[in-house]
């Protein structure tokens, strides 16, 4: 499983790749990733076909764990993904563009 960076994923979703958040309804109401789009893992093996099968996939979720997951799986299903390591927190950390619900 490839990991990257905050810094190296946003380069990759500037380039095209697509980015998707794991993390469940109330966590992304909170605050999630400028550009990212909400796939939770819950639903991950009923709905990942929705993905871009032609894309890069950068997945995201809170601390790494859960979009790790996500990757493995996606590797499986025959997709190009990475795991943005240290998820949101890091990407907080790190000051990378966030959006929040106000919730």
């Amino acid at each position: 499983m490839i990991e990257i960076s905050p810094q190296e994923a946003q380069a990759r979703v500037q380039s095209g790749a697509y980015f998707v958040d794991v993390r469940e309804q109330n966590e992304w109401n909170e605050v999630h990733a400028q550009g990212a789009h909400l796939l939770p893992l819950s639903e991950f093996t009923q709905r990942f076909a929705e993905l871009p099968k032609e894309s890069e996939i950068v997945v995201i979720c809170r601390s790494g764990a859960r979009s790790g997951q996500a990757v493995q799986f996606l590797e499986g299903q025959g997709y190009t993904a990475s795991n943005l390591e240290g998820g949101i927190l890091r990407w907080l950390e790190e000051g990378f563009p966030v959006e929040r619900s106000g919730v």
